[in-house]
């Protein structure tokens, strides 16, 4: 199954449907791949759905393929989900988005703080950017990417999350290393502040809301750099083999 050439349909995959791939995939299977009718490739819905389908046609702008029995993968046991100031810099930006996914991000909150730059927000391309690297780790869930949000509403969004921390550098805020407060087999929700970091009031209101200040190392990390520190290491203690 992992050999099989995998494919985003955001649509249902029931037994024995003929379904049509999108012109994108489309091409991809005729011009790049040269595939043939009878041909196997994987479809996933991002939600956890997959199935193995056959190839029923295959031309440059119009592939069909037959649903095979289709299959359910359960989440994990344990999600991260990342809120993180975005910079001005959107190959900063993406980069980060693909790695988060790549990375098996539950979910990704674009935030506002005080000093954050201003960021538009690109819905399609980020989609196609989040599904591409979906497909390209070879699992079968989406990160959900929300809208980008005010520090007090991303607060109240992940209170119920019982493991919450924000990372900042803010002189005199006592932190404690992220490796040593981050339990295994548990949903965590983390904080990564903007480029000019977090004020000390916007650190203090995360503090009342449950939020435990945390560092990351002694060295200064940029913004899409600790963010993916901290998810690769919640990884690294959940996922291991």
């Amino acid at each position: 199954m992992a050999d099989l050439h995998r494919f985003f349909y955001s649509g249902p995959l029931y037994k024995n449907n003929l379904v049509a791939l999108d012109e994108g995939a489309s091409k991809h299977i005729w011009q790049v791949l040269r595939m043939q009718p009878d041909e196997k490739i994987i479809l996933t819905d991002g939600k956890g759905h997959h199935a193995i389908c056959t190839l029923y046609t295959a031309e440059r702008h119009k592939c069909e393929v037959i649903v095979g029995t289709p299959e359910f993968t359960p989440r994990k046991d344990s999600l991260m989900h990342l809120c993180v100031a975005f910079t001005k810099n959107n190959s900063r930006n993406e980069w980060l988005l693909e790695k988060a996914t790549e990375l098996g991000v539950s979910t990704i909150t674009p935030i506002m703080a005080a000093r954050s730059e201003k960021v538009h927000f690109r819905d399609e391309r980020w989609e196609k950017l989040l599904t591409s690297a979906l497909l390209q780790s070879q699992q079968f869930y989406m990160p959900e990417l929300n809208e980008i949000m005010p520090v007090g509403d991303v607060l109240k969004k992940f209170c119920h999350i019982s493991n919450r921390y924000m990372a900042h550098l803010v002189e005199g805020q006592p932190r404690t290393p992220f490796a040593d407060v981050l339990p295994k087999g548990q949903d965590a929700v983390i904080l990564i502040g903007p480029e000019g970091d977090f004020r000390n009031d916007e650190v203090n209101l995360c503090i009342s809301y449950g939020y435990k200040p945390v560092s990351l190392g002694l060295q200064r990390l940029r913004t899409e750099t600790a963010a993916l520190a901290a998810c690769a290491y919640f990884n690294m203690i959940n996922d291991g083999i």
